[in-house]
């Protein structure tokens, strides 16, 4: 599957939430996460975004980032590949329910379930040193995210992203994602293993 277009262009670039929410919305920030928010903004990311340095994207930011997605599925687990930077989710389908977090990842812990035609995806677990989006929306280690994967129709896919985040957000917020099949397409090998940049950032 291949991303499309934002339905709803923001202001700071196709990689950003808000593009993918209605025009106008307001993200409920706690002030810390706000100030955090705009000194990424104001720098463009320089010497913080973790992609910069090799680092892993998270939910949903590794959804609006170049390459397609490809997901394989099983009666009892979800893979879900990206081409970008060659990374992977597991989302277990075997009614386990939350577990005890102990190690922290990039992508959290996710469990699933179907609810009619509808996955409906439930991740705890994230360390907090990934960004929401390119722009740099932050979040913390408390985040849990409820994704809804819906097909209109066969070549499209939705995804409906909930973000619950207390240390970072005043309540939860949603946006929206679509995606279309992109048929007789292979993902490739995408590693990043000859970053120079992070020398030359402001400050290094």
């Amino acid at each position: 599957m291949r991303g499309e277009t934002p339905p709803a262009p923001g202001e700071e670039g196709t990689e950003n939430v808000l593009n993918y929410m209605p025009k106008g919305t307001v993200i409920p920030f706690q002030p810390w996460a706000e100030a955090l928010y705009k000194q990424h903004l104001t720098e463009e990311g320089a010497g913080a975004r973790p992609s910069g340095f090799c680092l892993p994207h998270t939910i949903p930011d590794a959804y609006v980032h170049g390459g397609p997605k490809r997901i394989i599925q099983t009666p009892t687990i979800i893979a879900i590949l990206y081409e970008q930077m060659t990374h992977f989710r597991q989302i277990f389908m075997d009614g386990r329910g939350r577990p005890d977090v102990t190690i922290p990842a990039w992508y959290g812990y996710s469990t699933g379930k179907w609810d009619g035609d509808a996955l409906v995806v439930d991740t705890i677990g994230f360390n907090d040193r990934s960004w929401l989006d390119d722009a740099g929306h932050p979040h913390s280690d408390a985040l849990h995210t409820t994704e809804r994967f819906t097909r209109p129709d066969f070549g499209h896919l939705r995804i409906q992203i909930n973000i619950d985040d207390p240390k970072a957000y005043t309540k939860p917020w949603t946006e929206n994602i679509r995606f279309e099949l992109a048929a007789d397409t292979d993902m490739l090998e995408d590693v990043c293993d000859n970053e120079k940049d992070a020398v030359h950032y402001p400050g290094k």
